[in-house]
């Protein structure tokens, strides 16, 4: 019988990511600013943490692009997420009745 030996640690969120596929839901972009200005955060800290130019941000946050699929995509999408659950009223507030 052949054994097979794991060489390389098991990395769960790499194989959740890998689940999902190269699609990553972002909130909209009325959200983001909002959010991040909640957070006491600014464009380059975000840029920073994410590794892109503030520009980025300034464009993903006004809507006209969007990130590309990939790793960057992934960080923005769990930052804005993340964002939301400690700022609930941005969400609520910004809700269209």
């Amino acid at each position: 019988m052949l054994e097979v030996q794991m060489t390389t640690t098991h990395d769960p969120v790499s194989a959740v990511n890998a689940l999902l596929g190269e699609h990553v839901p972002l909130l909209p972009a009325p959200l983001r600013a909002p959010l991040r200005r909640a957070a006491g955060l600014s464009q380059r800290q975000v840029a920073d943490a994410i590794g892109v130019r503030p520009l980025q941000i300034l464009r993903w946050e006004a809507g006209s692009v969007e990130p590309r699929n990939g790793e960057r995509r992934i960080a923005y999408s769990r930052l804005l997420h993340g964002l939301a659950q400690q700022h609930p009223n941005v969400i609520a507030s910004t809700a269209t009745p």
